[in-house]
Parts: C-alpha cells; sequence; structure tokens
C-alpha cells in the first residue's frame, strides 16, 4: 500500500509523461500498483467497517452467565478452571477480560 504523498508522485510524474515502468522502478513499487493508482486518480479509499469479529470466548458465555447466575460470587479464577476443565486450553488472558466486561 502507497501513501498518500506516493500516490500524488505517481500522479505528477505520469502527468509529466513518464511511463509507467519509469514511475515503478523510481519510487519501488510494482508497475501494476502504479497502473492502479493512476486509474483510480485521487478518489477517496472505499473501506467500510469491518465485520464483527467472533471473540474466543463467546462460545462459553451462555455457561458463564448460567454459572454466575447460580453462583454470584464465583471468581473468574473458579470459573476459569471449570472452562479449562471442560474444554482444551488457551483462553486464560481473554476468559479474564470477558468475565470483567461482558458478564
Amino acid at each position: 500500500m502507497v501513501n498518500l504523498g506516493e500516490v500524488m508522485m505517481i500522479l505528477e510524474l505520469h502527468r509529466q509523461g513518464l511511463k509507467v515502468s519509469s514511475i515503478a522502478r523510481q519510487l519501488g513499487v510494482d508497475r501494476k500498483t502504479v497502473r492502479k493508482y493512476i486509474a483510480r486518480g485521487l478518489e477517496p479509499p472505499a473501506y467500510g467497517p469491518r465485520p464483527p469479529q467472533q471473540k474466543g470466548t463467546d462460545l462459553f458465555l451462555p455457561y458463564l452467565r448460567e454459572r454466575l447466575a447460580a453462583f454470584p460470587g464465583l471468581t473468574a479464577v473458579r470459573l476459569w478452571r471449570e472452562l479449562r476443565e471442560r474444554t482444551a486450553p488457551g483462553l486464560s488472558h481473554r476468559f479474564r477480560r470477558a468475565r470483567e466486561s461482558r458478564l
């Protein structure tokens, strides 16, 4: 990905009549990249919102909520031990954050 200054340089060199290969060589980018930015011009990038990603702890939220409803005094460490016995390891740091923020 090139920054705005490089895009401006690509467009300026193209306006001056340099060939795509020369621009690419001078800026150290691929010819296809130069062609892309010449064709695109100065339009703003079309970034959209990212789709929400599932967190590693989302699968366990129903179980955790159930356990906390039955026993509100359970600590994150105790809940983690229960989950570790039921599932594969690897969620300890994410689990504590989920316990503090979403439950």
